[in-house]
């Protein structure tokens, strides 16, 4: 199932995603009419960002969070004419009536298991020649702090799905895509030593394993994981992909 998020708090937090949004929205062009699918949406930043270059299109806004959509709609409000708001786990088929004529998602695709699934499903709802830009975490994101996690609670199930470029590339191949460009990039983001920092790692890091935990522990876990990071900086890797849905 979709993890649910504490949406107000997420956007509260100094998030490097807004330059991940700007740099991954940065690789479309657009002509302003386009029906554009926003996968793993949350509370709408880039959405807000793709109604701007769509002055006369769509956003297909997804997401597997009630209350990530619920921001996204105060985000949004007096502009939600022009957005198809969908709550779905995009782990499954995409409930997406009609093709799209790009699809992009930032920071989301870490999270989902299956790859090949989803490169899968992408390319059925992206009409032939369309475009399909993404970043999300890849192989070496937030070594540090998964370090700190294991030293805390030992070796821990795998929550997260960092992959490399090599495979990423096979994978979009192999679901109908070409002219890909896969890279990954280190980007770390410093913050500020103390409560900023752990509210971070409660609210945009560490989710999947607070999940697992008693209410009554999750507070020592967070000061703990803090602590064990030698700065207050979150060591990301990200895996950036382009690719064009190949002609029919």
């Amino acid at each position: 199932m979709p993890r649910e998020w504490d949406a107000t708090a997420y956007d509260a937090l100094p998030l490097p995603h807004q330059q991940w949004g700007k740099r991954t929205l940065g690789q479309l062009t657009l002509n302003g009419t386009e029906r554009v699918l926003d996968m793993g949406c949350g509370t709408g930043r880039d959405t807000a960002a793709l109604l701007d270059l769509l002055p006369r299109g769509q956003v297909v806004a997804v997401d597997g969070s009630l209350r990530m959509l619920d921001q996204l709609r105060k985000r949004l409000a007096g502009r939600l004419d022009r957005v198809e708001v969908v709550y779905a786990d995009i782990t499954e088929p995409l409930p997406v009536q009609g093709h799209v004529d790009a699809v992009t998602s930032v920071a989301t695709f870490h999270w989902i298991p299956d790859h090949a699934k989803l490169f899968a499903g992408i390319a059925a709802v992206l009409r032939p020649g369309g475009r399909f830009v993404a970043e999300c975490g890849g192989l070496g994101n937030i070594a540090a702090v998964s370090a700190a996690v294991d030293s805390f609670l030992g070796e821990q199930p795998a929550v997260w799905n960092f992959a490399g470029a090599e495979e990423t590339e096979r994978r979009l191949r192999d679901a109908g895509f070409t002219g890909i460009d896969v890279a990954l990039v280190p980007d770390p983001a410093r913050l500020e030593p103390g409560e900023q920092l752990r509210n971070y790692l409660a609210t945009v890091v560490l989710g999947g394993q607070l999940e697992r935990l008693p209410a009554a522990e999750q507070e020592a876990f967070v000061t703990a994981v803090a602590a064990r990071l030698a700065e207050p900086v979150i060591d990301y890797v990200r895996l950036t992909i382009s690719a064009t849905r190949a002609a029919s």
